[in-house]
C-alpha cells in the first residue's frame, strides 16, 4: 500500500509539473535583448556597473567583511526592488531573513559576492528573476529588475 501511495504522489508530481509548464505558454527573452535597456537604466542612475556573464549589471557600493554566503545560508538583507521605469514594487527598510536558495536566480549569483555589512546594486534581466511570468500584478512578464540590497547578516 505504501508503495502505492508513494508511486502516486511522484506521479502527481510529475503531471502537476508538465501541466505548469504548459500553461505557461511563455518563453523567456535573453539577457541580450535587455542588455540595452539595463544599461540605460544604469546611465540614468549613475550606476558604474560591471557585466556578469550571466547578464546581470551590478556595482558593489560596499564589500562588507567577514565570509560569504552561499546557496545553503539564511541572509537577512535591507533592499529596495524597482522596475526600470522607477516604480517600487518591494522594499524591506528592516532586515528581512530569507533563505538563499528560494529567491530569484539574480540575487543566488550576487549576495555572495559580498560579505555581511555589504551593499549591492543590481540590474538583473528577467530571465534570472520571474522571468515571462511575472510576479502577481506588480512585475510584469519580461520585466528586468533593479535592486539596491544590503546584506545584513547571513548564517
Amino acid at each position: 500500500m505504501k508503495y502505492f501511495v508513494l508511486g502516486l504522489m511522484i506521479a502527481t508530481t510529475i503531471v502537476a509539473g508538465c501541466g505548469k509548464t504548459s500553461q505557461t505558454g511563455c518563453t523567456p527573452v535573453t539577457p541580450a535583448t535587455e542588455r540595452d535597456a539595463m544599461v540605460a537604466f544604469c546611465a540614468a542612475n549613475s550606476i558604474s556597473f560591471t557585466e556578469h556573464n550571466s547578464g546581470i549589471l551590478y556595482q558593489i557600493i560596499a564589500p562588507g567583511t567577514g565570509g560569504s554566503p552561499n546557496l545553503s545560508s539564511t541572509v537577512s538583507v535591507v533592499y529596495t526592488g524597482k522596475l526600470l521605469n522607477g516604480t517600487t514594487f518591494d522594499a524591506a527598510a528592516n532586515a528581512v531573513p530569507l533563505g538563499l536558495s528560494s529567491v530569484i536566480q539574480g540575487w543566488q549569483i550576487t549576495l555572495p559576492m559580498l560579505k555581511a555589512g555589504g551593499r549591492i546594486k543590481m540590474v538583473i534581466p528577467s530571465s534570472l528573476a520571474y522571468s515571462c511570468v511575472g510576479s502577481g500584478t506588480t512585475i510584469p512578464a519580461n520585466s528586468p529588475l533593479y535592486f539596491d540590497v544590503t546584506l545584513v547578516s547571513f548564517r
